[in-house]
């Protein structure tokens, strides 16, 4: 007896290597992903305006990024003695506007320079609820724990999701003939819209997303969502909020995401990684005992190994750790 519904994915025509550059933007499933690759040595360079949820400010920041946009102090504002962007997450937040800018600047142009050489982007969109500062009629990136009334909620359409899209989509191409684009729809469920409106939310990302995957050579779907919603589709599987996934979902869905986007040698040298990561992050109940030094000692020479044989990855943290 079956008890999971099957979702047929093809992997990628040409797998991410370890040699290649990936950037990420979007909602904080994203950063799931994104921290899942970096602790196994990949090369990425997640959300540089912080955690991003709609495709109007995704399309805005990576024009941002394209232009080399700087910005200047007197496009910062001044909220609960903090100073922030509205383009940006509340990680740029600071009480001198002097540091919030550089803070902001430097990411932006270390975005600028990585996009135009990044081999591939990951988009993962969370809603397509978009809220609008009424005094400038903009969209925000982030609310800032503004009175709601200064914002007006907008449920962006298909249509107007499909052309920010379409026009980022092609900068980018010309910009970087060689970046790959995959997009994911995020499974954290938007409580607060309300399920019904949560639902409609979703399916506008999925329908927009698909279109361009369909119109555009070198754009790819990964079914994140789908596997949690379709596959898992239980309430084990969600922290206490019932709406983030939880470790086991997370890490079911990255299973499956290494066997769409990576080879088989990729993935073999993955594992090798990933059980050097979680040595070097166990805490010994003796640390001064034989037994812990020999573990120490393989350790080790199983990094140096590694290292012999792939030298382009940097493996000074697990050099440190285990020649202690």
């Amino acid at each position: 007896m079956n008890f999971f519904s099957n979702i047929d994915i093809k992997p990628l025509p040409q797998s991410i290597s370890y040699k290649d550059k990936i950037l990420l933007m979007g909602s904080c499933f994203t950063e799931h992903i994104g921290n899942n690759l970096h602790d196994l040595k990949f090369n990425v360079l997640q959300n540089p305006n912080g955690i991003l949820f709609e495709t109007a400010s995704v399309c805005s920041s990576l024009n941002h990024y394209l232009d080399n946009k700087q910005y200047k102090a007197e496009e910062l504002q001044q909220l609960n003695e903090l100073w922030f962007s509205w383009d940006h997450h509340s990680r740029f937040s600071n009480p001198n506007p002097t540091l919030a800018l550089k803070g902001i600047n430097e990411s932006q142009q270390q975005a600028h320079t990585y996009i135009k050489e990044a081999d591939w982007l990951i988009i993962t969109l969370g809603s397509s609820f978009v809220y609008r500062l009424k005094e400038s009629n903009s969209f925000v990136a982030n609310c800032h724990k503004a009175p709601g009334t200064w914002f007006e909620k907008y449920l962006i359409t298909i249509s107007e999701q499909i052309e920010l899209l379409d026009n980022t989509i092609h900068r980018l191409f010309y910009s970087n003939p060689k970046l790959k684009i995959i997009f994911t729809i995020s499974p954290v469920r938007h409580l607060r819209d309300g399920v019904v409106d949560n639902n409609r939310s979703k399916a506008r990302l999925i329908e927009t997303v698909h279109h361009l995957v369909n119109k555009f050579d070198r754009l790819y779907y990964f079914p994140a969502y789908e596997l949690v919603i379709d596959v898992l589709r239980d309430y084990r599987f969600y922290d206490i909020d019932l709406a983030h996934p939880n470790y086991a979902a997370t890490q079911f869905v990255m299973e499956h995401f290494a066997e769409f986007a990576f080879d088989k040698a990729t993935q073999d040298l993955m594992k090798e990684i990933k059980q050097l990561v979680t040595a070097r992050n166990h805490k010994p109940f003796h640390p001064e005992s034989n037994q812990h030094r020999q573990f120490l000692k393989q350790q080790y020479e199983k990094t140096v190994s590694l290292a012999t044989a792939h030298p382009h990855l940097d493996w000074t943290a697990e050099l440190e750790y285990f020649s202690e």
